[in-house]
C-alpha cells in the first residue's frame, strides 16, 4: 500500500506542478486556479492532500505491525533502520510541502516550526536563518522548500524505498508467528514453511489495495477536508504576515510530537527542552532493535506485560495527536480547590502524563522485555486454514 501512495503522490505531485506558481504573490492564487480553472484541478489537488494523509496512516499501521510481530528485531534491523529514514524523509517531505498553498496557517505553521530550531543553543538563530532564506517565512522560503518538496526529498525517498526493499529481500519477510519460514527444508530442497510471492502475496496484497482504492475515494469525493484536518480551513484563507491566527497546530500526523513539544516547560525562558524532547521521541524509534530484548519477535507468544505497555503506548500516542490539534485550554483550567494546579491548562497536564508515557515504553523496554513471561515458539510457522 506505502507503494501504491508513493506512486499516487509522485504522479499527483506532477501535475499539480504543471501549474503552480512558487511565488509569494502568486503561490495562493495558482492554487485557486488550480482548483477552479485546471480541467480535473480539483480533483489532482484532492488526491493529494488527501494522499499526503493516506500515506501516513499506512506508515503508522506499517509501523504498528511491526511493534506486534517483531519485524524489528533480528535479522530486520537494517530494514527497520532503513524504514525510520523513510519516515524521517517523509516528515521533512510533509513539512515543506505544507507551505506551499500559502494559506495563513500553512504559512504560520511553517514560521512556528522554523522558529523551533532557533532555539537550539549557539546555532540556532543561524541556522534558523539558513532555513528560511530570510528573516522571516518570505518568497525565499517557498523557493527553497517547493525545489526541496518537488525535487530533493522525492529523490531521497526514492532511494530509502530501493534501499528498504533490498534489505528486506536480503532477509526475508516476517510474519504473524515471528518464525523464520527459511528455516526447515524438505526432501526436495524447498522451504517447508516459504510460500511463493505469486499467488499469495499478489492476491493479498490485491484485496488490500482495492479496499484501500474504495476508502480513498469515498474521503477524496465526500470529505476531502476531513473536518479541516486533511485541509485546514484557515489554509483557504491567502497568508497575511501581520494576522496570527488564534490557533496554530500542525497537521494531523505531527500532533503527537507537537503536543509532546508543548508539554515540557521551558527554561530558561527557552523551549528548547521541549524541542529536545520532541527530536528525541522520534530519534529513539532507531534503537528500537536493541531496546527489545524479548527472545520472542511476535506478540502471540509475548507475556502480557509487553501487552499492556504496547496498549498502552497506543492509547497515549492517539491522545497526544487530539490534544496536539486542540489548544491547551481546550479542557479549561483547574480551580482553585487544587491549589497547587491552579491556572494550570488540564490539557497539559495530560499530555505531560501521556508523555512521561511514551517515553517509559522505549526506556524501561530492555527490563519488561527480559522479565516478561513468554510461550514457547512453535517449530513450523503456523497457517490458519
Amino acid at each position: 500500500l506505502a507503494l501504491l501512495v508513493l506512486g499516487i503522490q509522485i504522479l499527483s505531485g506532477i501535475f499539480l506542478t504543471m501549474n503552480y506558481k512558487p511565488d509569494a504573490n502568486l503561490a495562493f492564487g495558482s492554487v485557486e486556479y488550480i482548483m477552479r480553472d485546471v480541467p480535473g484541478g480539483w480533483i489532482i489537488r484532492y488526491i493529494h492532500s488527501t494522499g499526503a494523509s493516506a500515506f501516513f496512516i499506512v506508515v503508522y499501521l506499517h509501523m504498528f505491525r511491526a511493534l506486534l510481530y517483531g519485524s524489528h528485531k533480528e535479522p530486520r534491523e537494517l530494514v527497520w533502520i532503513f524504514g525510520v529514514l523513510i519516515y524521517l524523509t517523509l516528515m521533512g517531505e510533509a513539512f515543506f510541502g505544507y507551505l506551499l498553498p500559502w494559506g495563513q496557517m500553512s504559512y504560520w505553521g511553517a514560521q512556528v516550526i522554523v522558529n523551533l530550531f532557533g532555539t537550539i543553543p549557539f546555532i540556532g538563530p543561524d541556522l534558523a536563518l539558513w532555513i528560511r532564506g530570510d528573516y522571516v517565512v518570505s518568497d525565499a522560503t517557498l523557493n527553497r522548500f517547493f525545489a526541496l518538496h518537488v525535487i530533493a526529498l522525492p529523490l531521497v525517498l526514492l532511494g530509502l524505498v530501493v534501499a528498504h526493499l533490498l534489505a528486506l529481500h536480503d532477509v526475508g519477510s516476517n510474519n504473524p508467528d515471528g518464525v523464520d519460514a527459511k528455516r526447515l527444508k524438505g526432501p526436495d530442497g524447498n522451504y517447508l514453511d516459504a510460500i511463493p510471492f505469486h499467488p499469495y502475496y499478489t492476491v493479498k496484497d490485491l484485496l488490500g489495495a482495492v479496499v484501500f482504492l474504495a476508502i480513498f475515494c469515498f474521503v477524496m469525493f465526500f470529505l476531502p477536508e476531513m473536518g479541516g484536518y486533511f485541509l485546514e480551513y484557515n489554509n483557504f484563507i491567502p497568508a497575511d504576515p501581520l494576522k496570527t491566527p488564534p490557533h496554530i497546530a500542525p497537521v494531523w500526523y505531527f500532533t503527537p510530537y507537537y503536543s509532546i513539544l508543548r508539554a515540557v516547560p521551558p527554561l530558561f525562558h527557552s523551549q528548547f527542552p521541549g524541542v529536545l524532547a520532541m527530536g528525541i521521541a522520534v530519534l529513539i524509534l532507531f534503537f528500537l532493535p536493541w531496546l527489545d530484548r524479548s527472545p520472542v519477535k511476535s506478540i502471540r507468544y509475548r507475556g502480557g506485560v509487553y501487552k499492556a505497555w504496547l496498549a498502552a503506548f497506543v492509547v497515549v500516542f492517539v491522545i497526544l495527536g487530539y490534544l496536539g490539534t486542540e489548544p491547551t485550554t481546550v479542557w479549561g483550567q483547574f480551580g482553585f480547590d487544587a491549589f497547587f494546579l491552579d491556572t494550570r491548562d488540564r490539557a497539559t497536564w495530560v499530555a505531560r502524563l501521556c508523555s512521561i508515557v511514551y517515553f517509559l515504553f522505549f526506556f524501561l523496554m530492555p527490563w519488561y522485555t527480559v522479565r516478561d513471561k513468554v510461550r514457547p515458539l512453535p517449530e513450523r510457522v503456523i497457517y490458519a486454514h
